[in-house]
């Protein structure tokens, strides 16, 4: 890179970085590098910029020469263009400006202000496998019908599901089976399974990632869009088309694992105020029998939920503003009372679950370990699939974006959960409790020490950590597991064969802040008592964990 181009550069990463650049205070050396960089302030200044075509970047790279060749009215300037920085580089510095343009905060920008004017979307969606020989097939075809109240209607028209409707219209959700005749009812909330390349979600996707970046663009179903490489907080990059006119997104390519590549594209997509009501009206077909999943009663208040529950539920005096009452359900299986509640946005939605305690509370093994005053509390973000979230040890199986809350007292469990972070779940639980929720902090781990350090190859770790995100050893996901895996290696170097030495239920979550956990360890058969584990990759809900220490046991 040439000293004028690495100028450049430094000039729009100080731009990105809301910084004033130290040129605007000092006397350029050339009146071409001032011209550029002006250049550079007008398209840093755009709000929601566009690319207007496959030719603009050749284009503005011509303008700006003959430009600067009129200026300096001699033959001698544009010569001198030339040679400074070459046409390779002048191609360089546009894709530096197209970068700029479509910087992280505007893309976001542009897509969250495009995704908020639309009211509903129908679409066919076609899904895709490419294999690791270039072979591509088709995984299924689909009818998609959403609004951003959440609401949808999907109908499988190519696959193995091949005919099979799913229908969520926000009070319930179902599966309509032509195979089998059957139609079958879940609750409506929380709905783990909801349907691929959902766009809302992929804007919010697009908002949290580390890092996006334009590659270029491309027609695409018979639109110019803008490909992105969105680099999210875990898992590997992949690719977005964005829609150059409504900026939306399109399609989406994911990274090549295990010699599997996914692709997901709208083949067609259109606009429209609503859903057609006849597609989300729950209807039992003739010949179709129904199979209720769901044995919820709704309820007008509290007071009639106390006559089929035998307990008075709590009250939540003081609602969080941003959010509203929607209705109260009583699960009549399980005796447990489920108040819901949505943001007035229709954004998130809360749920609050009250029952009589099972047992003592089993925090999940990959939870964090917080308190609700001096009560222990689950807190998981997002909930891990079949972690047992639901009042006396149920199972729930989790998704990508549910959180959750779950403590005892008094001889009662609680749950908060929904789609908001754990701020917004902290609320409610106080609001319930009249009690501060404490959130663990790294430090409290920090302070203690192991009695034996283990040093961590961290370029070993980040190979099992690209293993876990490609779908191999999901066990490096639970500390329980991790912990128990070095163990019963300490007791058997030469390997394991048949059952761990140490069993599962012999270690004990301690403290987990959810980047680093301490694991007490019983049993008869081992020399090691505690083990300490950090998240050294990744730490998300993604990152896997490591062992960086441990406690023997005293001998007597």
């Amino acid at each position: 890179m040439s000293k004028y181009e690495k100028d450049l550069s430094e000039y729009i990463d100080m731009l990105n970085a809301e910084k004033k650049p130290k040129e605007h205070e000092n006397d350029l050396e050339t009146p071409e590098l001032e011209e550029l960089m002006n250049t550079v302030r007008l398209v840093k200044g755009l709000k929601e910029p566009i690319l207007p075509d496959s030719n603009f970047p050749k284009r503005v790279a011509q303008n700006t020469a003959e430009k600067l060749s009129q200026k300096a009215g001699a033959t001698k300037i544009k010569k001198r263009w030339f040679v400074g920085f070459g046409t390779a580089a002048v191609a360089v510095i546009m894709i530096f400006l197209l970068n700029l343009a479509f910087s992280k905060n505007n893309i976001v920008f542009a897509m969250e202000q495009a995704f908020q004017g639309i009211k509903a979307y129908h679409g066919i969606l076609e899904i895709t496998e490419t294999n690791g020989a270039g072979e591509t097939i088709l995984q299924g075809k689909r009818e998609v019908w959403a609004n951003k109240d959440g609401q949808y209607y999907i109908k499988e028209l190519e696959g193995s599901q091949k005919g099979m409707i799913t229908v969520n219209n926000g009070e319930k959700k179902w599966q309509l089976r032509p195979d089998s005749k059957q139609i079958i009812a879940f609750a409506a909330f929380p709905d783990p399974y909801r349907f691929t390349f959902e766009i809302g979600k992929e804007v919010e996707n697009v908002k949290n990632a580390l890092e996006t970046k334009v590659l270029g663009q491309e027609k695409l179903s018979g639109r110019i869009a803008v490909i992105l490489e969105v680099s999210p907080q875990g898992g590997a990059a992949y690719k977005l088309w964005v829609d150059q006119e409504t900026k939306l997104p399109l399609k989406k390519q994911s990274a090549m694992q295990n010699a599997v590549q996914y692709t997901i594209t709208y083949t067609n997509i259109d606009f429209g105020d609503a859903i057609p009501a006849e597609l989300i009206a729950y209807q039992i077909p003739a010949e179709y029998e129904e199979v209720s999943t769901n044995t919820e009663q709704l309820v007008n208040h509290l007071e009639e939920a106390e006559a089929m529950v035998g307990f008075a539920p709590r009250v939540i005096t003081e609602i969080p503003e941003e959010y509203m009452l929607n209705h109260i359900a009583v699960e009549l299986d399980d005796k447990i009372v489920k108040s819901n509640y949505s943001s007035k946005n229709n954004q998130s939605r809360i749920v609050v679950l009250q029952g009589k305690a099972v047992g003592d509370l089993k925090p999940a093994s990959t939870a964090a370990l917080g308190k609700v005053g001096s009560n222990i509390a689950e807190l998981q973000s997002p909930i891990e699939a079949n972690t047992g979230v639901l009042i006396g040890g149920g199972a729930y199986a989790g998704t990508t974006n549910i959180s959750s809350i779950r403590w005892q007292e008094n001889g009662f469990e609680y749950a908060v959960l929904g789609d908001g972070d754990i701020e917004d779940l902290r609320l409610f639980v106080e609001g319930i409790t009249k009690e501060t929720v404490l959130i663990p902090q790294d430090d409290e781990i920090a302070a203690s020490k192991p009695q034996v350090e283990v040093q961590a190859d961290l370029e070993v770790e980040e190979n099992e950590q690209k293993s876990v995100d490609a779908g191999h050893t999901p066990w490096k996901l639970d500390p329980v597991f991790v912990a128990q895996v070095f163990v019963s290696l300490k007791i058997s170097p030469e390997g394991i064969v048949g059952e761990y030495p140490v069993q599962y239920e012999d270690f004990t979550v301690k403290q987990n802040t959810g980047k680093a956990a301490i694991i007490e360890v019983s049993g008869d058969k081992t020399p090691i008592c505690r083990v300490y584990l950090k998240k050294l990759v990744r730490e998300d809900s993604t990152g896997i964990w490591t062992v960086v220490g441990y406690d023997n046991i005293e001998k007597e």
